[in-house]
């Protein structure tokens, strides 16, 4: 029987067959002002002529599926003729969803699996504890670690021990990198219209040229530029304009205000804890025993990981947080957005997945009541 891995993240799907490799699919439809009626599904974005008004429809809002129309069109498109090719009586599936996620959509879930595809059998679990999976099997001597999944919608800190998840110890962050776009776009359109200038003898500008952070993005245009791209610094112009017409955002000290979101939420007021004082606070309150352990092992997942100096910063401060006696180790995967759905792919493959799926029989029998006592999540 095939098993088909599904990271269902709010922004991109992670998606592939546990013998094949993964693939990175927008979880989204669009549509374009020219065309309202017709819409594009995940990844047929190049089909679209007029990129000219282009706006997204998501299924997930504040982190949690609640458009069941546009995820229902966007997995039709995956598991269809087009991608997949899924064979839903002779496949089984293991799929994510957010920690604590609400009981109702655990049932729409549950339905639209078993009753609308009919897939054989079902694994419902959460990207974290993928993630775990997939670290205790590259680190088998390791007893505990902490996951840090910082993704689209928010960042979640999740202890693992032995594989099992503490769930006292997890801890959410409303920061993730919808929120770091959308006070991108805020501060660069008032930069527009706004120059604030205290003490003006006493600022010294930089010259550009002198300015080692400045880059210059290059914006899309969906035509000729199907994906925005920073320019070599080396084929920067300082002065004056560039000459190919392509749409230039210059970014400065943006580069580093807004990252910083995810260490000091408070800054735009938010008032939570950034992601070093969380991590403390969940591992203070786990048992005190296992705490050296956890402070050892922490992994980073998702996409805000990938910041340059990300790893070295968190670490940093972990290491002025915590007791002066541990040692800190912040561990950056080679590809953090995809390393749940290779931690699911090795989860198909261990010897107690039968034991830990929901077949469609069973689902018939019991109902709701069985995946409720199967998936912890």
């Amino acid at each position: 029987m095939a098993t088909l891995v599904l990271d269902n993240g709010a922004y991109t799907a992670k998606i592939g067959y546990s013998l094949e490799k993964v693939s990175i699919i927008p979880n989204c439809q669009f549509r374009s002002k020219t065309s309202r009626l017709k819409t594009f599904t995940a990844n047929q974005l190049d089909e679209i002529k007029d990129p000219s008004g282009l706006f997204y429809i998501l299924p997930f809002q504040k982190g949690y599926l609640v458009n069941w129309d546009v995820q229902r069109k966007v997995w039709d498109h995956l598991f269809g003729k087009e991608m997949f090719k899924v064979e839903f009586a002779d496949t089984s599936i293991v799929i994510t969803e957010p920690y604590f996620n609400f009981s109702l959509i655990q049932e729409s879930m549950n339905e639209i699996l078993f009753e609308e595809y009919q897939f054989q059998s079902a694994l419902r679990i959460n990207a974290g504890s993928l993630s775990a999976h997939h670290y205790f099997h590259t680190k088998p001597t390791e007893l505990c670690c902490l996951v840090v999944d910082s993704g689209f919608s928010f960042t979640h800190i999740a202890p693992y021990c032995r594989s099992k998840k503490m769930k006292d110890g997890i801890r959410r962050i409303n920061v993730g990198g919808k929120l770091l776009t959308n006070h991108l776009k805020e501060i660069i359109s008032y930069r527009k219209k706004f120059v604030y200038l205290t003490q003006i003898n006493e600022i010294k500008l930089m010259k550009a040229e002198e300015n080692t952070l400045m880059r210059d993005y290059v914006l899309p245009d969906f035509s000729s530029i199907k994906k925005g791209f920073c320019k070599p610094r080396e084929e920067m112009v300082f002065n004056g304009k560039y000459k190919t017409g392509e749409q230039i955002l210059r970014l400065a000290n943006e580069r580093f205000a807004v990252p910083e979101m995810l260490f000091h939420p408070s800054d735009i007021g938010i008032q939570e804890m950034g992601i070093p004082e969380a991590i403390v606070d969940s591992i203070q309150s786990l048992p005190e025993e296992m705490q050296p352990h956890f402070y050892q092992n922490i992994v980073l997942t998702g996409g805000n990981t990938l910041f340059p100096g990300f790893r070295e910063r968190l670490e940093a401060e972990l290491r002025s947080l915590a007791p002066a006696h541990l040692p800190v180790s912040v561990i950056l995967p080679e590809n953090p957005v995809c390393y749940s759905w290779e931690g699911g792919k090795l989860l198909a493959h261990t010897p107690d997945y039968d034991e830990m799926v929901v077949t469609r029989e069973d689902y018939e029998e019991n109902g709701h009541c069985i995946c409720e006592d199967k998936f912890d999540i």
